[in-house]
């Protein structure tokens, strides 16, 4: 890919992601500009993959699960959350690059040194105002995985923690969810995840 193209007045708009030639896959669209992906760690890459299995597992009827896959918040925001719970009703065909926002019950966004901000920072106040109502943020540290749990509270239209978990997630919402980090890690290296 060439430089970077220069930010036409008022931003970039959703549809550009769609549209512009030689975009890195996994490019977003944030407050207008476009935020190209940087290499991922092997804890960045096999977060996701687990995640994505085990809520798969999980989800009742009616609802899908997906990894890597825009969704549209705003004309100017068009992020990419690293795993997605979206209702069943939204996918369209083989040919979609993007979902509604408000058909995402979950958006989880595993934070890498290069992407902290975002995950920590913009990505939730994005997420909670487009009335996503689970927002999950998970970190590697000292050897552990941590979980944080938001819920969008209504009155505010933010989130809030509910829990910061590790090893072991156990909820009832966005539906009955038991994960079991550790035993779905038995077998590989202790510096797999």
């Amino acid at each position: 890919m060439g430089p970077p193209l220069p930010r036409p007045p008022g931003g970039w708009i959703a549809d550009d992601l769609d549209t512009l030639a030689d975009l890195p896959p996994h490019t977003e669209l944030i407050d207008g500009d476009l935020v190209s992906p940087s290499p991922q760690t092997r804890f960045h890459t096999q977060a996701i993959s687990l995640l994505q299995g085990l809520l798969e597992s999980l989800a009742p009827p009616g609802l899908d699960v997906l990894s890597r896959f825009t969704i549209d918040i705003d004309r100017h925001n068009r992020p990419e959350p690293d795993v997605i719970v979206v209702h069943e009703r939204a996918i369209q065909g083989w040919d979609q690059t993007r979902l509604p926002a408000q058909d995402v019950v979950l958006a989880a966004e595993v934070v890498s040194a290069e992407s902290r901000h975002r995950d920590r920072d913009l990505k939730p106040v994005k997420y909670a105002g487009a009335g996503i109502p689970h927002y999950w943020r998970i970190e590697h540290e000292e050897g552990q995985v941590l979980v944080h749990v938001f819920e969008r509270d209504q009155a505010t239209g933010v989130y809030r923690g509910t829990g910061v978990f590790r090893g072991r997630v156990k909820l009832s919402a966005p539906f009955p969810i038991d994960l079991d980090l550790t035993s779905a890690t038995r077998g590989r290296r202790s510096a797999d995840l």
